[in-house]
């Protein structure tokens, strides 16, 4: 299978062969992520804002990223960025689309150097979540929408996952990231929460 083309269904490891793939989520082949450590439990959630180039939306270059294949010559800010090796377990577009790249239970390439209650390397114990916007910019409803049930859905599958567990990537690395920023309202998701917890 080339990267880019979505995953066969029947295949056997694709989306129904594992609960680390939600079934409402388009799957979409990455090559980056490796196994967990042994014994860690899956325990944070981290949010993140993602827009290639800044502040456009709608376009390729995410897909490409998390594929290695960002055209370096594409636009200027991605010569910086064409050479690394980083994705996400999910992304949701502006319009609500849930794409997934990487089992839940796999380790996705999205943290970074980071720290979240004196633990180091969030990756290990961390599943994460692009919503494609930029620090300033208001996110779509449509996105508060899925990233509520997408969250809620996650919490049922890793219930070591509590409400002071979500946090944003700035949270786990302070100095170094921003997102999802200042425009990311955090009380409307936990009201969109809250109320998808309810039923």
């Amino acid at each position: 299978m080339e990267w880019g083309t979505d995953i066969d269904h029947e295949h056997p490891e694709g989306r129904h062969g594992s609960d680390g793939w939600l079934p409402e989520a388009r799957r979409i082949a990455c090559p980056n992520w490796d196994q967990r450590p042994p014994g860690l439990d899956v325990d944070l959630l981290v949010i993140h804002g993602i827009s290639l180039p800044p502040g456009e939306f709608g376009g390729p270059w995410i897909q490409a990223l998390f594929q290695n294949r960002l055209d370096p010559s594409a636009h200027p800010c991605f010569q910086a960025i064409a050479r690394l090796r980083v994705s996400s377990h999910l992304l949701i577009r502006r319009d609500g689309e849930l794409i997934q790249y990487v089992d839940l239970h796999k380790r996705a390439w999205h943290a970074g150097v980071s720290r979240f209650a004196g633990r180091a390397a969030c990756n290990d114990f961390s599943i994460g979540i692009e919503l494609e916007g930029t620090d300033q910019i208001p996110y779509a409803a449509d996105q508060y929408r899925v990233l509520a049930r997408t969250t809620r859905d996650i919490r049922t599958r890793f219930p070591d996952i509590g409400l002071e567990r979500i946090v944003g990537h700035s949270d786990i690395a302070p100095g170094r990231k921003t997102d999802p920023g200042t425009a990311f309202d955090w009380e409307h998701f936990h009201r969109l929460l809250e109320a998808q917890e309810r039923g």
